[in-house]
């Protein structure tokens, strides 16, 4: 007898409108239109965007803490941890310094703010005194000593993500040190872990919905008028930020193996939801459930994201130095060059001291200005009415600089699967979105310190 093995079918391939980044585009596109004929109704569907990020928002902490902890517990020993977070904190340092010279460098070059000879005392300092008063209050002593929540629950309760950062970590070494006893807690937090990821894929339906509510807002509030008076800060900023994701980020990413241009093909949704939200944190979730899904190891994933959030933070650092020196620019303040070194030397203190704050890239600029007084504060009230166009494209760059991190560091680590990462760059992996968290060891039976084959 002849048996034909029929080869089982391939799934068809979804409608191109059931895409979460085509939804996302129509959104955007339908609320720009929204916020510019119809500028009231735009700024009144605000709540839909502050909705859709404080949904997100809501699900981050369980996602940071099981993704760490059981990672952590997967890796059976303390070896490898150490190891990540040293590597890590050594990319973030490297990489935001550099952007914050990038932006030194530009801002010199095309000197976006001179000619426009603006009178300081003109400027309604009132308008920045809440930001100013913030970066104040947000020292660094102060920002380590935030790390540290006030009760065990606190941090999951305000949803500070350097807090649950510092707990995973803390309730992963326990369990470590506790050995096998420790298994049904494991196996608890990974069933758990399943549960959190399907909500993450319930919660995403509603994304367009909110990147449709927070861009009509910001249209509509604001106007695209507003740019055309300082279109040459804006445009510099976003030409600097694709320089670096390109060429500086493209280099890191072709000596890893990979190519840049793939990696934000791969992530394309998430990005034109956080151009949306002007909200990174609106896609951590997502990001954390794809870099995995990438052949990233979990303990990898869990403790570079969450810390990249705060620490690598490249488009932020951009805008300080050439917002800075626009503001100078501006106002006709000569800065020497033994100034400009000031500047950033105080930027990447302040940088690190404002980490995880609501407006960081306003505040942490305020705080920097704050410190280097050649610099007139008052002077922020120049960029007030373009900073939110800005800021979308400061959470774009940070948050393709934390997937490069990612992908970097676990190929240091030799937790990277190459087949996995290669065929989720090139569109045949797996599609459907958040099934749940992988494997608790790294990818492909890779363990934490072994060389992968690249």
């Amino acid at each position: 007898m002849h048996l034909d093995h029929a080869t089982p079918a391939l799934p068809a391939p979804r409608p191109f409108y059931r895409h979460l980044y085509f939804q996302v585009i129509l959104a955007i596109t339908i609320g720009a239109f929204i916020g510019h004929f119809q500028p009231d109704l735009g700024v009144s569907l605000k709540p839909l965007g502050d909705g859709f990020i404080k949904l997100v928002k809501m699900i981050i902490s369980p996602v940071i803490f099981l993704t760490i902890v059981t990672g952590l517990a997967g890796m059976g020993s303390l070896k490898g941890v150490g190891s990540v977070l040293w590597k890590s904190m050594a990319y973030f340092l490297t990489f935001s310094t550099l952007a914050l010279i990038v932006g030194l460098i530009v801002a010199n070059v095309v000197q976006p703010g001179a000619g426009m000879n603006i009178d300081v005392a003109s400027l309604d300092a009132g308008k920045v005194t809440e930001y100013a008063s913030k970066a104040h209050a947000t020292t660094l002593t102060g920002f380590v000593l935030d790390v540290i929540p006030t009760t065990f629950t606190s941090a999951f309760v305000e949803g500070n993500i350097l807090q649950v950062l510092f707990i995973a970590i803390i309730f992963g070494v326990g369990l470590i040190l506790v050995g096998e006893k420790a298994r049904p807690v494991i196996t608890l937090f990974e069933a758990a872990s399943h549960v959190v990821f399907r909500v993450v894929d319930i919660l995403m339906k509603a994304a367009p919905i909110g990147a449709f509510g927070a861009f009509a807002f910001t249209i509509g509030k604001y106007g695209v008028g507003s740019i055309i008076n300082l279109a040459a800060l804006v445009g510099t900023f976003y030409l600097t930020a694709a320089v670096f994701i390109i060429v500086i980020l493209g280099l890191v990413c072709v000596a890893n193996g990979f190519s840049i241009f793939r990696l934000i093909s791969y992530l394309k949704a998430e990005i034109l939801l956080v151009l949306g939200t002007s909200s990174s944190e609106s896609a951590l979730p997502s990001l954390m459930e794809k870099m995995e899904k990438a052949g990233c190891a979990r303990p990898v994933v869990g403790l570079v994201v969450p810390t990249g959030y705060s620490f690598n933070l490249d488009g932020t650092n951009i805008y300080m130095t050439l917002a800075a020196l626009f503001i100078a620019q501006a106002t006709n303040t000569a800065l020497s060059l033994e100034q400009q070194i000031l500047l950033l030397l105080v930027a990447m203190l302040s940088s690190k001291g404002a980490a995880g704050v609501t407006g960081a890239g306003f505040i942490t600029l305020a705080a920097t200005l704050s410190v280097v007084p050649t610099v007139p504060i008052a002077g922020m009230a120049i960029i007030l009415g373009v900073d939110r166009f800005m800021s979308e494209c400061r959470s774009i760059t940070n948050f393709i600089g934390n997937a490069v991190a990612t992908v970097v560091v676990s190929r240091w680590e030799g937790a990277l699967d190459r087949t996995a990462f290669n065929a989720a760059l090139n569109g045949d992996a797996p599609r459907a979105p958040f099934a749940g968290p992988g494997d608790l060891h790294a990818p492909a039976g890779l363990q934490l310190g072994e060389a992968s084959a690249d």
